[in-house]
């Protein structure tokens, strides 16, 4: 057995056989149970400190030339880990020693973080598939998300990805896009109604929690061709199962981290346990009922513009010229990860753009500004609240790719705050990647958090919320340098979705409302959780002001 695979397990099983073999051997009686037990104990914690912890990693370990963050391996960098936001010691650590570093876990677990341009370019496009997600970064998503095109790998990802690919291509989008629109104008008339309740032009919203609920209504819409509601309704079962599956609370943080090294903890009897199965069960059922429509609709001819539509019809095309075809389950699959990444991402990217935009009131001034002169009738409240599907669908008025800023604010927030900020993967078999050997099983991280950011590729002005970077570039911005959807064959398929999606709700809230930073709020950037999404722990709190025209408008009716 290779050095580095010796395992702790291993070791104690190999102390206690040789205690009995030496016992045996001297006529001795075979030592008590509890002599065993210390003796393996023993053998066992000096296999953790000496071996694992300060000879392997810097005498015997494959990678040990890699630049390696200084610190005892012993408890590694765990605990800067735990409790900086995710992303932000590998900024640091990068800058200082490099875009391939090496750092620990506990007992000196090793773990790389590649930001190297050529090594991402091997990872994500070159040997893609050499580098899946380790079994324990999938054991809690795979729950939620379903074994579809986000967590599948190898053969299966390939054959799921060429399924999938014809219902997310720029035309199959475009035709979704009075989906956007409907949905969006429906959240910017809802805030209008409230603030009409209350007599109010201007009031704290909680822009997160609307957002997640517009989004999987989307999603339901424009994914599956159903109505799901959660804008009129913020309690259908569907949204719930998501805000149990996203908790924060210490309790369930914890054992979701223990759950990556301990499967067997799903089964404790705590809330977290009880609250993820309520939610898989709700989310699952859903999928299921939608699926069987779906399944029902193809075998009877019957078309639909919505993705899960034109899947189905694809689905059917391949049965019957008799090749492989993704099954009911593959498909159910399907739906539970458009539903949860599908969803909870563009929420959060657009919260968090709106946040930005709240704090730079002259990129909000300017973005408006630009919304006003190519798309006049959001301005226009009776042509904005009556322009029909069809108006939307094929009018160059509703395109949000016409936008230039626009297109540089969304880029600009997706980079600063990635709503997705990490990805793990692990080698399958040795590889080279830069100047280093990796061997098989090595855990790799890819940091959007961190390379977005690097002034490598940025320059000094990495960590400035600016917009214009995108009209002038510097030559050092290599395509690597922005991974908020990664790259390759393993890059996000929903890609055009989200960006099209974000847009145009960027489009219908801006030209409605103005919003200020809320200070009675914590500042969402303070204390960033992440779970799958890179999430503000309090949500993305903004003061709304109706526009000024809408404003006098609304002050009429209140003393009328």
């Amino acid at each position: 057995m290779a050095a580095e695979k010796v395992s702790l397990l291993s070791v104690v099983g190999a102390t206690a056989l040789v205690c009995v073999l030496i016992s045996i051997a001297s006529g001795h009686a075979i030592p008590h149970l509890s002599t065993l037990a210390k003796w393996s104990f023993l053998s066992g914690l000096l296999y953790l400190v000496l071996w694992r912890s300060i000879l392997y990693p810097f005498f015997f370990s494959p990678l040990r030339d890699v630049p390696t963050v200084p610190g005892c391996p012993l408890w590694g960098q765990f605990f800067s880990i735990i409790t900086e936001e995710c992303g932000v010691p590998q900024r640091r650590w990068h800058a200082q020693h490099g875009t391939i570093i090496r750092y620990f876990f506990p007992f000196g677990a090793e773990r790389l973080s590649v930001a190297d341009d050529e090594a991402l370019k091997h990872m994500t496009v070159k040997n893609p598939y050499n580098y899946p997600k380790p079994v324990r970064a999938k054991l809690w998503m795979v729950r939620i998300l379903g074994e579809g095109v986000l967590l599948a790998e190898g053969h299966e990802h390939v054959r799921q990805r060429k399924a999938l690919a014809h219902a997310f291509s720029t035309q199959s989008i475009r035709a979704l896009m009075p989906v956007f629109w409907e949905k969006a104008l429906t959240v910017a008339r809802l805030w209008r109604q409230e603030m009409a309740d209350a007599a109010v032009t201007t009031r704290s919203v909680e822009v997160l929690e609307w957002l997640n609920r517009c989004t999987l209504d989307i999603i339901g819409k424009a994914g599956f061709g159903c109505e799901i509601g959660s804008l009129e309704d913020p309690n259908v079962p569907l949204r719930q199962a998501y805000r149990l599956v996203f908790a924060f609370d210490l309790c369930s943080r914890m054992l979701h981290g223990l759950q990556a090294f301990v499967p067997a903890s799903k089964y404790i009897p705590a809330k977290m346990n009880r609250d993820m199965e309520t939610a898989r069960g709700i989310i699952l059922d859903a999928a299921t009922a939608i699926i069987a429509k779906k399944f029902s609709d193809a075998a009877n001819n019957r078309s639909t513009r919505d993705i899960l539509g034109l899947i189905a019809k694809e689905n059917k095309k391949l049965k019957d010229a008799g090749e492989p075809v993704l099954s009911f389950e593959t498909m159910r699959d399907q739906i539970m990860t458009f539903l949860g990444a599908g969803h909870d991402t563009t929420a959060t990217g657009v919260a968090w753009t709106i946040h930005l935009l709240s704090i730079h009131p002259d990129v909000q001034t300017r973005l408006r500004d630009e919304i006003r002169f190519y798309m006049p009738f959001l301005f226009d409240r009776a042509a904005a609240w009556t322009f029909d599907d069809d108006d939307m669908a094929t009018s160059a008025l509703a395109d949000p790719d016409r936008l230039p800023y626009l297109g540089n604010v969304c880029r600009e927030a997706l980079r600063f705050i990635p709503p997705i900020p990490m990805t793990v993967r692990q080698s399958l078999e040795d590889d080279t990647l830069g100047p280093f050997r990796v061997p098989g099983g090595t855990v790799i991280y890819v940091m959007a958090n961190a390379i977005n950011r690097m002034p490598l590729y940025w320059g000094e002005t990495a960590d400035q919320f600016d917009p214009d970077r995108w009209d002038r570039l510097p030559k050092t911005v290599v395509p690597n340098a922005f991974m908020t959807f990664l790259q390759g064959p393993r890059g996000c398929i929903g890609r055009k979705f989200a960006e099209t999606e974000m847009k145009v709700l960027l489009c219908a809230l801006l030209s409605m409302y103005e919003f200020e930073r809320d200070e009675a709020h914590p500042d969402p950037e303070k204390w960033k959780m992440w779970r799958l999404v890179l999430r503000p722990k309090w949500g993305v709190t903004v003061r709304t002001r109706i526009l000024g025209e809408d404003e006098e408008e609304l002050l009429q009716r209140v003393k009328g």
